[in-house]
């Protein structure tokens, strides 16, 4: 991982607090903001940025008078990229730190180890990642892309410029297993075959032989849904091999984290992407965010899908307090259910009520020249998938990340 950790974030070396143990300045008059995150280890490349958007997120506020005129310190903890991490350092923020809201989690395992340990605590919390769907807990509000935002707007762009004849790649878990039936779902619905699907536990870094089934195979289009830093030596052999001049390519994880800048251009370029982010998105609130980030850590090169993620679920909750005049769980839920919405560096995100997930804009985006090149915006993109199976206004008792029906 060293090269992808020194190439993925140039502004790193400005990141303040990602240590093992908690920054923290307290107060009885401020409001305890507590936030866990992989800002070290072989995920620090997704949590740096997140670290540091949430920061730069709850500076902003407390430069601007605080919420209802009460300052946020912030308690963080680095999990290392140890799971275990999670589930002590949740108790921590709830039992010893008393925490109004947590923000954090990046891993499906991580999230899951978080969300039954607020809600036994009953404190609120934010999960600001792509995923793959189905969690139905009032306790959680989730503002990442699921599949039915993402997967439904790439796989039809992807398959008119390719073909009907697609091979699948994910991640041996959760969220690449479910994610590669909502590609096959997509597929169909297209007019289209998915030919095969592989599965790869997170540490493999070996794909020669699984390049040498797709020659054979001989699909129109490769989609893949690999996650971390092993899997990135699957687009260098691809490349290696020629293959990316021979097969289209599409990804659901491919730059959501700055990948694209570790491959070289000729390495990535072409390959088609769709997130709610791109550094190349040409908007008022993206250049006003980039200014910001840039004054705060030196340039804008570390910003990605998931730091701008956590930076608007973070001014999604700050408006709810606004609107609850309380840091108090159920009014500041009550209002976020209200359809509470904010402009961010990635279009309007708007909470729906029934899943307690964000209604997005997603951009389909090609790579070129180690950029996300912004194609086409599918706008204000609801979250079908997860409200397919989640009310929580009929239910809201439920706890639980249903099984999502194909």
């Amino acid at each position: 991982m060293t090269v992808t950790r020194r190439h993925f974030l140039s502004a790193s070396a400005a990141l303040a607090g990602a240590s093992m143990l908690p920054f923290s300045l307290r107060a009885e008059d401020t409001i305890k903001f507590g936030s866990i995150l992989d800002t070290s280890g072989i995920f620090d490349a997704y949590g740096k940025p997140m670290d540091m958007a949430m920061k730069l997120a709850i500076d902003e506020i407390n430069a601007s008078g605080g919420l209802n005129g009460a300052p946020i310190d912030i308690t963080a903890y680095d999990t290392q990229s140890d799971m275990a991490l999670y589930t002590q350092y949740g108790r921590q923020l709830t039992q010893q730190d008393e925490v109004d809201v947590v923000h954090g989690g990046i891993l499906s395992a991580s999230r899951e180890a978080i969300r039954q340990t607020m809600r036994k605590s009953d404190t609120l919390y934010f999960y600001n990642v792509l995923y793959e769907g189905g969690v139905c807990d009032r306790n959680i509000f989730i503002t990442g892309v699921t599949p039915a935002q993402q997967v439904e707007a790439l796989i039809p762009y992807a398959m008119n410029k390719s073909g009907k004849k697609v091979y699948v790649l994910a991640a041996d878990y959760n969220y690449g297993q479910i994610t590669a039936e909502w590609i096959k779902k997509y597929v169909a619905e297209n007019g289209g075959e998915t030919i095969a699907v592989d599965f790869f536990p997170l540490d493999v870094s070996d794909f020669g032989s699984t390049i040498a089934k797709i020659q054979a195979a001989k699909p129109d289009l490769v989609v893949a849904s690999l996650v971390g830093g092993a899997h990135m030596s699957f687009f260098r052999q691809w490349a290696a091999a020629g293959m990316n001049k021979k097969i289209p390519m599409a990804s659901t994880t491919l730059g959501a984290g700055n990948e694209h800048k570790v491959l070289t251009a000729e390495e990535g370029d072409g390959i088609m992407v769709a997130y709610n982010y791109s550094q190349e998105l040409e908007t008022p609130e993206n250049a006003a965010f980039k200014k910001k980030w840039e004054e705060a850590y030196g340039d804008a090169d570390g910003i990605h899908e998931l730091a701008v993620s956590n930076y608007q679920g973070v001014l999604a909750w700050a408006e709810a307090v606004r609107k609850a005049g309380s840091t108090d769980r159920d009014d500041v839920i009550e209002a976020l259910e209200t359809g509470l919405s904010i402009d961010g560096p990635g279009g309007r995100v708007t909470i729906d009520p029934k899943t307690h997930h964000a209604v997005l804009d997603v951009h389909i985006m090609e790579l070129d020249g180690q950029k996300m090149k912004v194609l086409e915006t599918s706008q204000q993109r609801q979250p079908i998938d997860t409200q397919a199976v989640c009310d929580l206004e009929a239910n809201p008792n439920d706890n639980k990340q249903h099984e999502l029906k194909f």
